[in-house]
């Protein structure tokens, strides 16, 4: 049974929370602030950890940061600042996705089934299709699909093969533009969003079906980007 630890300070959602998870089969611990999450994700360590950042002791993101000084467990973060900023503070910190209050149940459960699958995939990656394409990380070639209408093998800059390796080694996942970016080198903070842009599409035009309306490489307004597979 897959264990859920879901923080948050209104005891109305809390509750609501546990009905519903654990209807859905979910083993759920329940936390009303920052140090009661940091204790109660301690022992035994949870398989996944729901997350509001607005705690009346600690700021969330200060617990996302000390709870990945030890855990790699999945950690979806649930609140009601829809601000990029936020967002991506949360991400950078270490938090594996973002859902914003007022949510849909379903989609909470959907990030809770992605970051469950993720969490599950071997390290070494299998050659992944995306679109009429097969990928080999690891031989780094793209191939067409047998009897598909690929045109044939697909050559990528190495910025591309940047992008797209962590893409897709990351399936489902949020990633912002700091995830993405090279550790050194590259645009300043203001020109990110611009250049990923630039060479996201580039990729969506090699490999995508229809690249005006992508199915595998999703953009995430203002934040980053997320392979679908």
């Amino acid at each position: 049974m897959t264990s859920v630890l879901v923080v948050d300070d209104d005891p109305r959602l809390l509750r609501a929370l546990r009905i519903t998870l654990e209807a859905r089969g979910y083993q759920v611990i329940a936390a009303t602030d920052g140090r009661t999450a940091l204790a109660a994700a301690a022992e035994p360590e949870p398989d996944i950890i729901v997350l509001d950042l607005g705690l009346p002791d600690l700021e969330g993101v200060d617990v996302i940061c000390a709870l990945r000084g030890w855990t790699t467990a999945p950690i979806v973060v649930l609140s009601g600042r829809a601000g990029g900023t936020d967002k991506i503070a949360a991400l950078d910190a270490g938090a594996d996705d973002y859902v914003t209050k007022p949510f849909r149940i379903e989609e909470l459960l959907a990030r809770l089934r992605a970051v469950a699958r993720r969490a599950a995939i071997p390290s070494e990656m299998p050659v992944v299709a995306v679109g009429d394409y097969l990928i080999d990380l690891d031989a780094r070639r793209v191939t067409p699909k047998p009897d598909s209408g690929g045109v044939g093998e697909i050559r990528l800059t190495p910025t591309e093969w940047h992008l797209l390796d962590l893409l897709v080694r990351n399936p489902e996942k949020l990633l912002t533009y700091r995830d993405l970016l090279p550790p050194v080198g590259g645009p300043a903070p203001k020109e990110r969003s611009h250049y990923l842009r630039e060479y996201i599409g580039r990729l969506r035009r090699k490999l995508e079906p229809d690249p005006t309306r992508p199915r595998h490489l999703i953009t995430e307004p203002g934040i980053g980007y997320r392979f679908q597979p």
